[in-house]
């Protein structure tokens, strides 16, 4: 039990140090390209996300997950997996080299076809790492996970940045996206140091298949979920429009998932290692959510209470459309790291099918609901979004009781402390900071505010998340 902890502790550190390291560095990079590029370089880059994501579900089809729940791996696991991969992606990427005209004739871009067929071939990059990630998941690598990923977003950001600065336009997205998978690759096969053989044997695939193919239509319902409303603004409204959608959306899941990549790197594997104990279970899983709801509810309301200065002191005046968007989608985002802990739950318990289920409902009513939504504009169609993905966590609550016995009412006494002290926090330096009028100026004293007021509320209750988060990093000392 204590190595369990130790091993969580440390996870939670390094996936913190990872995510926290790669979203500080997303802001600057992204605040440098948004001031480079216009609105119509993101709406034309984010029209093509969609398909280089289902593309990227298809060529893992679930077997990085299965490998990381399998109970004792072999090298010939991972290299089927490795083959299956890159023989997927290869095979998808002639489709979609040939389809490109499609696309831009769907979204009235003719510059989508040069544009696409270059960035799909990252997902064919993709494929070449994916035995390597499971690989590095599955053993806790999570600093070896940070050092990488911030070595890869400043080599790519880098490029990006002055491409954009030379006038590229959307081809620095486009050259930065490419990078990034690129020094991934690299890092992965450094730090495993495994290389495939040319034993072709997929009877690993056929064994893991009836896991894993769940695990696929879950990640691509997942990736339409979260992809859709930028496919469906790519026709029905303008670049411009599409890029401001994109720009709130991107600034929000960099908010979320710093929270949700923090936790997802340790939560599958921990779970699987308790096992079948469910009151030990039932114990992580609620501390875990403690921890998230900790992070998360102050970091999104925080982010939605700034959203006007942070945008315009950033990136600029011309994405104040962006603003509206983002608060709005604060909302949600601060609810959803706590899907991941709900599905790695169920993975855990090796239940694919409840994963899936529960995702092809949430998708299918969604789609309905937004598509019901579209003739009153794009802010209610992102209204409708974000409340539907808050009340759908209700579903995901009867799955952890049915699984580990975790009743409602115990995890709202674990979360509602946080909720309600972000709410109180936030709502209070808003009101207080009203009369500040500079905009650099009031964006530094709501953060400072905030954070300040947020960690003395903590403090005083004694909270036990922020104590063993402090003890922790106290003892690495």
């Amino acid at each position: 039990m204590s190595s369990l902890k130790e091993k969580t502790a440390k996870g939670l550190f390094w996936g913190a140090v990872n995510s926290g390291s790669t979203q500080l560095l997303n802001v600057v990079i992204g605040v440098c390209l948004a001031r480079l590029l216009d609105l119509s370089d993101y709406g034309i880059v984010g029209m093509l996300t969609i398909f280089t994501a289902i593309a990227g579900n298809l060529q893992d089809s679930g077997f990085s997950t299965a490998l990381i729940n399998l109970p004792k791996i072999r090298n010939r696991d991972y290299n089927s997996v490795f083959w299956f991969g890159v023989s997927v992606s290869i095979t998808l990427y002639v489709i979609l080299f040939f389809g490109a005209p499609l696309i831009a004739d769907f979204f009235h871009q003719p510059c989508l076809i040069p544009l696409s067929r270059f960035i799909f071939l990252t997902f064919v990059l993709a494929s070449l790492g994916i035995p390597h990630s499971a690989y590095m998941i599955r053993n806790f690598m999570n600093k070896e996970k940070a050092i990488m990923g911030f070595v890869a977003l400043v080599v790519s950001g880098t490029v990006g940045i002055v491409l954009a600065f030379n006038g590229y336009g959307y081809w620095s997205l486009a050259w930065q996206q490419f990078l990034f998978i690129l020094v991934l690759d690299l890092g992965r096969l450094y730090y495993t140091r495994w290389l495939p053989t040319f034993e072709f044997d997929f009877a690993p695939i056929r064994s893991m298949f009836s896991f894993s193919n769940k695990i696929l239509i879950t990640t691509m319902i997942g990736t339409i979920s979260n992809n859709f409303l930028t496919f469906i603004f790519g026709h029905l409204f303008t670049a411009k429009t599409v890029g401001s959608f994109t720009q709130a959306y991107k600034w929000d899941t960099m908010g979320y998932s710093l929270i949700s990549n923090t936790v997802a790197q340790v939560a599958q594997p921990v779970f699987a290692q308790v096992g079948d104990d469910r009151s030990r279970l039932k114990g992580v899983f609620r501390k875990m959510m403690r921890f998230t709801a900790f992070l998360s509810f102050p970091l999104m309301f925080g982010l939605c209470i700034v959203s006007r200065e942070f945008i315009v002191v950033t990136i600029g005046a011309k994405w104040m459309a962006s603003v509206p968007l983002l608060q709005i989608l604060c909302v949600s985002g601060a609810f959803f790291p706590f899907y991941t802990l709900y599905q790695n739950l169920a993975i855990s318990h090796s239940r694919s099918d409840i994963l899936m289920w529960c995702n092809v409902g949430q998708i299918a009513l969604q789609l309905i609901l937004i598509l019901v939504s579209s003739p009153y504009g794009i802010q209610a169609m992102v209204v409708v979004y974000s409340l539907f993905n808050i009340v759908w966590l209700g579903v995901w609550q009867c799955v952890a009781k049915r699984l580990a016995g975790i009743a409602l009412l115990e995890l709202l006494r674990d979360v509602a402390p946080f909720f309600l002290a972000s709410v109180v926090v936030m709502g209070l330096t808003y009101v207080v900071t009203l009369p500040i009028r500079p905009l650099l100026l009031l964006l530094i004293v709501r953060i400072v505010l905030a954070g300040g007021l947020y960690f003395a509320v903590m403090k005083v209750a004694h909270v036990a998340i922020l104590e063993e988060s402090m003890g922790y990093l106290r003892k690495r000392r």
